[in-house]
């Protein structure tokens, strides 16, 4: 059902609604860009090698989150309407794509630590039932919040807007919960593999930057703004958070919204990059050294624990 109205009580919302489009907007202009200025890096760490399960996982969510950021445009528009049941399928597609988006980077973490860890069977075991335990979990909840969903056109004073209810704060919350806890396991076990890498290569008087440093750099500042988005929420469920009716309330949902996509489909897909850019430079670095005299007397040096390791972990992905 569609409600009309030109009643002056609905032009904070709508305010609250302008506004709101034009961090989406922004937020989609970030991940295009993204995507544009590491298009490079793609295609010669990407699309010109040979096809695997990561490649997929990266492309999914490179390109899947490319749609949903222009899905998310057209659904901001203040004067395209839509019917209850498109406004419905718009706010299905949001909480099912972030379903997906996390499922792609939670298998990419899983890959990323059973290789830090020297494919350890117990580790790959241990990560995969705990990892699925959050997703079924987070799964059921998203199908009983969809299955309550519901949505109604609004004509506020010749803008149309889009209105949707049934759905739990609480159980919003609860899925965010168990994400929190999944993201600081896998940092947990990433920088402590990581401390144990580092203090062997000090050990050996070796001080440059591995795939190790790497991987515990873009995990870090993955898992920074992921605390961040889930921060934001979380407190959803606080009494005094924002009703949408001011500047800060504006804010507050802009950052929470431009946070969301940034840490999914812009660190995300360089979690993937980020180590294939580190293994086509050492691979450069070797070739561009072979050529070397001096590299004869390096030639039966034995290979470290650490540098195997580094290999693993660039294989994976």
């Amino acid at each position: 059902m569609t409600l009309v109205s030109n009643d002056p009580k609905w032009w904070p919302n709508i305010e609250f609604f302008r506004v709101e489009s034009y961090y989406t907007v922004a937020s989609t202009v970030v991940v295009i860009y993204d995507w544009a200025l590491t298009f490079e890096q793609e295609f010669e760490l990407v699309w010109k090698r040979r096809r695997s399960l990561m490649s997929v996982l990266y492309l999914g969510l490179r390109y899947g989150g490319i749609v949903y950021s222009v899905i998310n445009v057209l659904a901001s528009i203040p004067t395209l309407s839509v019917t209850d049941a498109v406004s419905i399928v718009f706010d299905l597609e949001q909480w099912w794509m972030f379903t997906i988006a996390n499922i792609i980077l939670g298998v990419i973490m899983i890959t990323r630590l059973h290789a830090m860890y020297q494919r350890s069977r117990k580790m790959l075991i241990f990560l995969v039932v705990f990892f699925l335990a959050v997703t079924i979990t987070s799964g059921v909840i998203t199908v009983i919040q969809s299955s309550h969903l519901t949505g109604e056109e609004l004509v506020l004073s010749g803008t149309y807007q889009c209105n949707y209810g049934g759905n739990s704060l609480l159980l919003s919350a609860t899925t965010w919960i168990l994400g929190t806890v999944w993201e600081a396991l896998v940092l947990y076990l990433a920088v402590r593999v990581a401390i144990k890498h580092f203090r062997e290569r000090l050990s050996t008087g070796s001080i440059i930057e591995d795939c190790f440093t790497v991987l515990i750099k873009s995990h870090v500042f993955y898992f920074a703004s992921f605390a961040a988005v889930a921060s934001f929420r979380i407190s959803l469920l606080s009494s005094n958070l924002p009703n949408g009716s001011s500047e800060g309330d504006e804010l507050y949902y802009g950052a929470s919204l431009i946070f969301a996509l940034l840490q999914m489909f812009l660190l995300g897909p360089r979690l993937v990059l980020s180590v294939r850019e580190h293994g086509t430079k050492l691979e450069a670095d070797f070739d561009e050294a072979i050529g070397m005299t001096s590299i004869t007397f390096q030639e039966h040096a034995p290979v470290s624990t650490s540098d195997m390791y580094c290999r693993e972990a660039e294989n994976a992905v």
